[in-house]
């Protein structure tokens, strides 16, 4: 759950525990992460997708939520990355991201993160969430990097041990929101063993690539989850599209 605490916005938070670096700008500049820029005129339209998204969560009580598309390229990870920084930015609460793509994890790569630890070490080793957390010298935003497993990802996302962390870190503060970056749909399965656990999903749609039959099936996949909206990335448009009204049909 989120607490809607506009009268009294978080402060600059002091990480005592989480590993802070500093992100380089041209490294933000070159992977096209526009929210972590001063003053770029782009910023607006994740201001747009962040408002619409947090409206949804608070009027229903949620504090979670999955980002994925139906196929792989279609800019799911800097619909999140740049998404969990303009709501870290907006004061009234704190961000994680998860990386949660074990098949092709690039959240920290989108940041510049040159990260010892992932996800992976806390679902294989004995290595304390703590330990794996990263604050990229954005206030109010940490880092769940992912990392490349040479496991059967499928059994790693759906073990009792990654449940259990997904449990914790919903829990764990009552202003933080937890965005998940899952997985293309129709890679594997792993985006729908995690989607459960989420309160509600966004969808990347690729302008131009994603055909009407994978975006019915995606609709059909993700027909018992709350779903925000779509987000049409790649489009003719400078930047994404968000839509919330949508409709579709089955056969």
């Amino acid at each position: 759950m989120i607490r809607n605490t506009d009268k009294y916005p978080l402060d600059s938070i002091r990480y005592t525990k989480t590993h802070s670096v500093m992100i380089d700008p041209d490294v933000l500049r070159n992977n096209r992460v526009i929210m972590g820029l001063n003053n770029d005129p782009r910023a607006d339209y994740f201001r747009v997708l962040r408002t619409t998204v947090l409206k949804q969560l608070r009027e229903n009580n949620w504090n979670s939520f999955a980002i994925t598309s139906a196929t792989p390229e279609a800019g799911k990870s800097f619909i999140s990355v740049n998404l969990a920084i303009a709501i870290a930015m907006e004061g009234n609460q704190s961000v994680l991201i998860v990386d949660a793509d074990l098949r092709r994890p690039s959240v920290g790569q989108y940041l510049g993160l040159q990260c010892e630890f992932g996800l992976v070490d806390c679902l294989t080793g004995d290595v304390p969430l703590e330990d794996v957390l990263v604050n990229p010298g954005i206030d109010r935003l940490v880092v769940l990097p992912g990392k490349s497993s040479d496991n059967n990802s499928s059994e790693l996302i759906s073990s009792r041990k990654m449940i259990s962390l997904i449990q914790e870190i919903k829990s764990r503060y009552e202003s933080r929101i937890i965005i998940l970056d899952l997985p293309p749909l129709f890679a594997a399965d792993d985006a729908m063993v995690l989607m459960p656990y989420a309160d509600a999903a966004l969808l990347v749609v690729e302008d131009g690539k994603n055909t009407s039959e994978e975006l019915q099936h995606s609709m059909y996949i993700l027909e018992q989850t709350n779903l925000l909206g779509l987000v049409l990335n790649k489009s003719r448009q400078p930047l994404p599209i968000y839509q919330y009204d949508y409709q579709y049909t089955r056969d």
